[in-house]
């Protein structure tokens, strides 16, 4: 069942201006690309994108997993070249695992630069060595929805995020 937000709407919404601001002062005088990693962070990508007060371009990759996680692939790439470009890549980081594989795939591709900007941060599951630019929040060991985030397809539309429960199977 879910209760009260771990992160309500109001504390997401100046997180994201936070992490919009730093973004804009750190990458000034460049125009970033940023790259959506999965469906779940949709409304942070597009909020983060309105949050970033200079010239800035969008893409997004889409990745499967299959097995026991062990299965990655790029199932969509990036449209945009990255050869010499300043690249943001936003997610949410669980295992890291996906995050880490669409880092390596951007790195052969020549980017200048390449940070990671995660809404969701949970290092106490963290398989995979990412390293994390622009964090949001860091969540306790539970399941989180909302906000993008879902469990079995559902919650994805609630404006904050919540604690759901336990792992599933």
């Amino acid at each position: 069942m879910i209760g009260e937000p771990l992160f309500d709407a109001d504390a997401i919404t100046v997180r994201v201006a936070e992490m919009g601001a730093d973004i804009s002062r750190d990458y000034a005088g460049h125009v970033p690309l940023l790259i959506a990693v999965s469906n779940a962070s949709a409304p942070f990508f597009a909020d983060l994108l309105k949050a970033i007060s200079i010239p800035c371009e969008a893409d997004a990759v889409s990745v499967n997993r299959y097995g026991e996680g062990e299965g990655i692939e790029l199932a969509k790439d990036a449209a945009i070249p990255l050869e010499g470009r300043h690249v943001i890549l936003v997610d949410t980081i669980d295992t890291g695992l996906t995050l880490q594989y669409v880092f390596k795939r951007v790195v052969a591709r020549g980017p200048a630069s390449l940070s990671v900007c995660a809404l969701l941060d949970r290092p106490h599951r963290r398989i995979a060595d990412v390293e994390v630019r622009y964090r949001g929040f860091e969540a306790p060991d539970i399941y989180v929805v909302g906000y993008g985030l879902d469990y079995l397809g559902r919650y994805r539309e609630l404006p904050a995020l919540y604690a759901h429960g336990t792992w599933p199977h």
